[in-house]
């Protein structure tokens, strides 16, 4: 057995897609599926069935999918932390982190955390929610930074990672002064600028949302994961964003944005640190008892 076959087979059980997942092992699709192969004759079973046109877990490897990513993370946290003790790596902290939070909320966060404690060399990837999941469920960094709600699907699995509150902020709906406000809710038709399905923000709108819709129509006129992209969009006229208050404090400030509609349109949210629930190295632990204090207090 290989470790790579591991990470194979976590890349085709997010994907589902012979060729997207090949195409992110960075190897061609023939070798791949020769990979998969070698690791379902090694369990023993079929880990997916495969038809002309769809994959799919089979109940095996639902089974075997939680275990396999908890062993992976511990084998590449086990090498990690055996070359940090010989010298030969430097030891590092690393973070995955939603682009919202890596442009707005981290640098500060870091700053301070930074005078509290010596923290060594950082390492930040900067991604979508669901690819920051991805991130954290193959063991390539130590900790998540995300925007959170008690309500909305995560894919950490609460047996395997846990999290503290490090901030709060807001999803405010967001619009150019010039937007006809008045106008497009009595129409029925207000262009809702939304959050793609990898967006942890989207996940946070919809699970709000099934609780309590807005009382009037919007029409989904364009889409993007990124907040940022939504902004300027709103900027523009284009319609209405709903954005994280860090994010779009400035131009709220400056008066290019104005709030949307009533103040119950606005949802409150959480900033989050989420890290494997397995012990990690001292350096880790040490930071992690430092950020519970800070959340604590």
């Amino acid at each position: 057995m290989e470790l790579r076959w591991f990470e194979d087979y976590i890349a085709l059980a997010e994907s589902l897609n012979f060729s997207k997942a090949a195409q992110a092992r960075n190897i061609t699709q023939p070798a791949f599926s020769r990979r998969i192969r070698a690791l379902e004759s090694w369990v023993g079973t079929p880990l997916f069935e495969r038809t002309t046109h769809d994959v799919a877990l089979t109940p095996a490897g639902l089974h075997f999918r939680n275990q396999a990513e908890s062993l992976t993370r511990s084998i590449l946290q086990l090498r990690r932390e055996t070359c940090e003790v010989a010298g030969q790596k430097q030891a590092i902290i690393g973070f995955a982190a939603t682009h919202a939070l890596s442009f707005t909320f981290f640098p500060g966060w870091m700053q301070e955390m930074g005078r509290l404690m010596p923290l060594g060399t950082l390492n930040l990837i900067s991604d979508s929610m669901q690819a920051c999941e991805q991130v954290m469920q193959r063991g390539d960094a130590q900790f998540l930074l995300a925007h959170f709600q008690g309500q909305m699907q995560s894919n950490l699995p609460a047996g395997q990672f846990k999290s503290v509150v490090i901030g709060t902020d807001r999803l405010i709906p967001l619009c150019a002064p010039e937007f006809d406000q008045k106008s497009a809710i009595s129409a029925g038709d207000v262009p809702w600028l939304a959050y793609r399905r990898e967006s942890g923000l989207g996940r946070i709108m919809r699970a709000s949302w099934a609780e309590t819709a807005p009382s009037f129509a919007l029409r989904e006129s364009f889409t993007s994961h990124l907040a940022a992209t939504l902004q300027s969009m709103a900027r523009s006229g284009a319609g209405v964003a709903w954005l994280p208050e860090t994010v779009a404090q400035s131009d709220v400030s400056t008066g290019q944005l104005v709030p949307f509609g009533a103040e119950d349109l606005i949802i409150p949210i959480e900033i989050r640190l989420f890290r494997p629930a397995s012990r990690q190295s001292p350096m880790i632990e040490a930071f992690w008892q430092l950020v519970t204090k800070q959340g604590s207090s």
